[in-house]
């Protein structure tokens, strides 16, 4: 890690996240953001945000992202580093394009951007680049001095990411009943994305069959097997499986269903499983209602014992592993060497995303790129 008290070209850290409803009347204005441009009436809105409704309209993503700005806040305190942290949303507020003027009014002119999606792919990583390109867009429009921004590498394999995740698996495989903790399968779940989306995710020259997206799932689940084996001598099967699917039913996108999933686990004969929300920063709808309600249900129908690990949220080591990205990332502006802290085959991400990476469909301005108009 690099030193805590080295000077840092950075004036500000922009949490970046994806945003939710906070009441039963949010639901469908945060739909309607959600989906902008897509033509989807309001009646189908209301039947999707049925999810939010059994929640009382409340999604916890937003109050997750506080307890995630207070621990940053408070590790950057406690070792030294004077950064200040600002939140700002794509769907909902606090909105992105009002923080950003927030922070250009306080005179923060070099931002460092941490995004809550550890992985490399279209909606996870280039579309939030393309959101900060919008909001700068706006800035210039509105006559102001624009910042620099930059965004942290993916940080999927950093162990501040990993270790959290893999104590939660082994506190689960211990709540197990006795009778199903040995034989236990691992299910890995991430949100399902179109198949060509994946494809196309990460650099171009490692585009093709799951692409980025895949192989850096892949990878952490890997990890967290081995380390788990490692504790237990146990080694439990394990794939990666899908959740949260939300396209037309002739487009491909990426499978097992999580439900299928169990239902093939029951089929075989599997005594009881765990859900592992590797591909989540926090406890927000997708998993409270797709793995929480959706797939305990599911499981429960069958008579599969599972449990449902934790992910890592605000844990400390998560914070810490932060502080680390921005420490790496400030040594590498300012031409310092530095050693990347990341466990696993895949290896550390790129400071800079090349042009080609995680590609749209209809290519827009993004920022914080190698091809960005706002370098």
């Amino acid at each position: 890690m690099p030193d805590v008290l080295d000077a840092t070209p950075y004036d500000a850290l922009l949490l970046l996240s994806f945003g939710g409803p906070e009441g039963p009347d949010d639901v469908v204005p945060f739909l309607e953001n959600v989906t902008r441009g897509r033509g989807i009436p309001t009646e189908r809105l209301k039947e999707v945000g049925q999810h939010y409704f059994l929640f009382g309209g409340i999604s916890p993503i937003n109050d997750q992202n506080r307890a995630l700005l207070d621990a940053l806040r408070k590790d950057f305190a406690d070792h030294g580093l004077d950064l200040p942290v600002y939140w700002g949303n794509r769907n909902w507020a606090p909105y992105l394009t009002d923080t950003l003027r927030e922070m250009v009014a306080d005179g923060r002119r070099r931002i460092l951007v941490l995004a809550t999606s550890a992985y490399a792919s279209y909606s996870g990583c280039r579309q939030y680049r393309e959101d900060l390109a919008g909001a700068l867009a706006v800035l210039e429009g509105e006559g102001r001095e624009l910042p620099r921004i930059d965004k942290v590498r993916h940080y999927f394999n950093h162990p501040g990411f990993v270790e959290p995740m893999t104590e939660s698996v082994l506190r689960s495989l211990a709540e197990l009943p006795e009778e199903a903790r040995q034989g236990a399968h691992l299910a890995f779940t991430t949100h399902s994305i179109p198949t060509a989306a994946a494809d196309t995710s990460g650099p171009a020259d490692g585009h093709g069959d799951g692409g980025a997206y895949v192989r850096q799932h892949l990878d952490v689940a890997e990890l967290i097997v081995a380390r788990v084996r490692e504790e237990t001598g146990v080694d439990h099967p394990w794939r990666l499986v899908y959740q949260s699917r939300s396209g037309a039913p002739h487009i491909p996108w990426l499978e097992p269903d999580i439900c299928d999933h169990l239902e093939e686990l029951h089929a075989s004969g599997a005594p009881g499983a765990v859900m592992v929300p590797i591909g989540f920063v926090s406890d927000h709808m997708e998993v409270l209602y797709d793995l929480d309600t959706e797939a305990r249900d599911k499981a429960a129908d069958l008579g599969l014992p599972v449990r449902r690990s934790a992910t890592v949220g605000s844990d400390p080591r998560f914070a810490a592993a932060v502080r680390d990205l921005v420490l790496e990332r400030a040594a590498t502006e300012s031409g310092r060497e530095v050693t990347r802290c990341a466990l696993g085959a895949v290896g550390a991400g790129h400071d800079l995303c090349p042009v080609g990476c995680c590609p749209a469909r209809t290519p827009k301005p993004a920022a914080a790129g190698a091809d960005s108009p706002y370098a």
